[in-house]
């Protein structure tokens, strides 16, 4: 496996520093959310016990962030993910989560691929980072067994009214399936 494609290893000292294995340096929150709109996926680990920390660290750095003004979550998602903790929802969540974030991220792409901006400097790199927080915020969400996501089949290219109106269809399905798992 290239460089490219593994994850950057982070690993947590006994004293919570983080220290890069590739770089032989400590690294910062900060740090870390910079590799990953950079599009570097990472991996954080203890140390001392080998568990990888990668989800608390990404939900740490989406906090602050949030806690800042930042504030890319709506009130009612957030409360909807807590509420989703205490339901028999927490099988449909994360699935639902990360099949809406792949049509969006689908979206997007052809969107920008027809877009007059993507000839703008730097739309790339902007394109990039939205792909890489997108990533990091569905990339390791487990199913129900315990195992990671597999990546949600993508419906076939077709115009942006089409678009709309197949996202408004499976947002519809996956709303059904929600509604029949609380009667």
């Amino acid at each position: 496996m290239s460089d490219e494609t593994k994850p950057l290893l982070i690993k947590r000292y006994a004293s919570r520093r983080l220290y890069n294995t590739e770089t032989s340096d400590y690294v910062t929150l900060e740090d870390i959310a910079r590799f990953i709109r950079e599009g570097r996926d990472v991996q954080i680990v203890d140390l001392k016990s080998g568990d990888d920390l990668t989800r608390q660290y990404l939900l740490q750095i989406i906090a602050e962030h949030e806690s800042k003004g930042e504030n890319v979550l709506p009130l009612e998602v957030l409360t909807d993910l807590v509420r989703s903790y205490s339901t028999q929802a927490t099988s449909v969540v994360p699935q639902f989560l990360a099949q809406s974030f792949e049509l969006l991220r689908e979206s997007q792409n052809r969107v920008i691929g027809m877009s007059p901006m993507a000839a703008v400097p730097g739309f790339e790199a902007m394109r990039q980072q939205q792909e890489a927080f997108l990533k990091a915020l569905t990339g390791s969400w487990p199913t129900p067994g315990g195992k990671p996501q597999p990546k949600p089949e993508s419906p076939p290219p077709a115009d942006t009214a089409d678009d709309l109106e197949a996202i408004k269809r499976h947002l519809a399905a996956l709303q059904a399936q929600l509604d029949r798992m609380n009667d």
